[in-house]
């Protein structure tokens, strides 16, 4: 994957910016867990640019999947700002821009997925964290995918692993966080993050329903460029 840093312009200033230690996910987990993570992927994670500027990262979509009814859920999510991957296609670039916001103490996160055919698909979403402005979730993380709809996160090492769970879906209004019903919420979501050496890394996403079960699955690998 290729890593490089772009200022709030969009113009391409690597050399002069500042990065800072970010201790915002160390804090949500225990030392014996942080401990066990692959030191690049500690790297990753404490890694933190000044108020707009952002890091790129570049990958390979691997793996996509859908069950009938997990389609329908992604497209269905649309109305929502579409959160989730809704195309099959594989073998194609994404690009995952991660932009500090001062506004709120947290992170912006886009991830644009290319299409064998047509535009990009483009998703929009912003990780809050416990000390942050306008933390409103139950735990110390969580990602807001606009529309008021937020999803509170839980992070965890397992192995050697980087693991993100949702722990409940809600409607954002102000500082009020209220649950959204079980009927409405897609199931369990889980992301990884998994250090494949050399700079590399693979990222998944599976969306599991209790009653539907496997509903989503993506899988994406990035190489990182050390500057």
């Amino acid at each position: 994957m290729t890593s490089a840093r772009l200022s709030g312009s969009n113009a391409p200033t690597s050399a002069h910016i500042k990065l800072l230690d970010d201790r915002r996910f160390r804090a949500l987990l225990s030392d014996e867990d942080w401990g066990r993570l692959p030191l690049a992927t500690w790297r990753r994670f404490s890694k933190r640019v000044a108020d707009g500027d952002s890091v790129v990262y570049v990958g390979v979509v691997e793996e996509v999947g859908f069950s009938d009814i997990g389609w329908w859920f992604a497209q269905a999510a649309r109305l929502i700002g579409g959160p989730l991957p809704t195309g099959r296609d594989t073998g194609v670039p994404m690009i995952v821009t991660v932009t500090e916001d001062g506004a709120t103490g947290g992170q912006t996160w886009t991830r644009i997925s290319a299409r064998k055919r047509g535009f990009p698909q483009v998703i929009h979403s912003a990780k809050r964290f416990a000390s942050a402005k306008r933390f409103a979730g139950p735990t110390g993380l969580e990602e807001y995918v606009g529309f008021g709809v937020s999803m509170a996160l839980r992070i965890a090492v397992e192995g050697e692993t980087l693991t993100f769970r949702s722990a409940g879906y809600g409607l954002q209004l102000g500082r009020l966080w209220i649950p959204l019903p079980q009927w409405l919420a897609p199931g369990d979501l889980t992301v990884t993050h998994s250090d494949l050496g050399e700079g590399a890394f693979r990222f998944t996403l599976d969306v599991i329903h209790p009653r539907y079960g496997a509903l989503i699955r993506q899988s994406a690998v990035f190489r990182e460029a050390v500057s």
